[in-house]
């Protein structure tokens, strides 16, 4: 167990590391390739640290192995939002709160995003959310084909971003954005040098949340917990600490509009493209602890959608969503 601590205290020291080259070289491409602060959030970001899960999700649905591990893949593609949606936020929120008391502003600091957008945005996940646990309830032979309409969600909602930013939300002059790690004399780097750099960050995030989620599987068993309860209670902690390390980043830098569109962006690719995965190599049918995942999850989105629809959040109101995980670990426990 001692080894286990300590690959897991290095394994998240690594996250946190290659998560400041990552958000530091995705505003400059960003920048570079003229996309809006809101969508270098909700595509580049998002579909930088949200896509290694999904490849996760592909390898233990499609690939040869005991219908355990495919309960596993599909307990990861309900164990993502889960996080997303009450730990994450909940980090912006108590990020907020910490970074508001250093600069002696008040607890209740709202937080500077587009709140429209950010509530539309959970309008969209809670419509695919309902779709794709509405079809865990029921078999039918034409289901794996359903796979293509979530892909074809996810394609929708890439155009949309793309297209709400195609006039580009300025990102000021090239001194608003801390120099590339790499290249730090270059007052505007090469579109190399800056791709380099994030694809460098994705991989090292991508290994070592593997390494993170290996330990978190073999405290499972420690903790009397089965497979799949770990794969819905643990892993998403790990497969989602990258978007959470993200958030608490551009937070402390004082950009919370980056930080919600990352973790929003990712919800997105969670709610469709491992969801794809799931219908087209498994029966995609949900116990009872996933349909509890399930819900705590819209519960906690209905609260973030009307939260967002009556205008700009406090960081004290986010923080509150972080209490449904610990609901879900009670829920949990009981269905066990």
């Amino acid at each position: 167990m001692l080894l286990t601590a300590v690959l897991l205290l290095g394994s998240a020291g690594a996250i946190y590391l290659s998560c400041e080259a990552f958000v530091n070289g995705v505003e400059w491409l960003g920048r570079r390739l003229g996309i809006g602060r809101t969508a270098t959030g909700t595509i580049l970001a998002a579909f930088g640290t949200a896509l290694p899960e999904s490849v996760v999700t592909l390898v233990a649905t499609a690939g040869a192995g005991p219908a355990a591990r495919k309960q596993i893949g599909i307990g990861a593609a309900l164990g993502g939002p889960l996080a997303l949606s009450t730990v994450a936020y909940a980090v912006v929120g108590l990020c907020l709160l910490a970074y508001a008391r250093r600069f002696g502003c008040g607890r209740h600091i709202l937080v500077k995003v587009d709140h429209r957008r950010l509530s539309r945005d959970q309008a969209w996940f809670l419509v695919l959310f309902a779709a794709k646990i509405a079809l865990g309830l029921v078999a039918f032979a034409g289901k794996p084909w359903l796979g293509m309409a979530f892909l074809a969600a996810y394609a929708w909602y890439f155009h949309t971003e793309m297209a709400a930013d195609a006039e580009g939300e300025d990102w000021g002059g090239a001194g608003e954005l801390e120099p590339l790690k790499i290249r730090p004399r270059d007052a505007v780097p090469h579109l190399g040098w800056i791709c380099a750099q994030t694809a460098a960050a994705t991989a090292v995030i991508f290994a070592a949340s593997r390494l993170f989620v290996g330990q978190l599987e073999a405290v499972g068993p420690w903790l009397g917990l089965s497979p799949q309860l770990t794969a819905l209670l643990l892993s998403p902690l790990a497969t989602e600490l990258p978007e959470t390390m993200n958030a608490l980043i551009w937070v402390r830098q004082g950009k919370e509009r980056l930080a919600l569109a990352n973790i929003s962006g990712a919800m997105m690719i969670q709610a469709t493209i491992p969801t794809a995965f799931g219908l087209f190599f498994t029966p995609w049918m949900l116990d009872r602890a996933l349909l509890a995942a399930a819900a705590v999850t819209g519960l906690s989105v209905c609260f973030l959608l009307f939260a967002f629809r009556r205008g700009p959040v406090s960081g004290v109101l986010l923080a509150q969503v972080g209490w449904l995980y610990g609901v879900f670990g009670i829920l949990a426990a009981a269905l066990r």
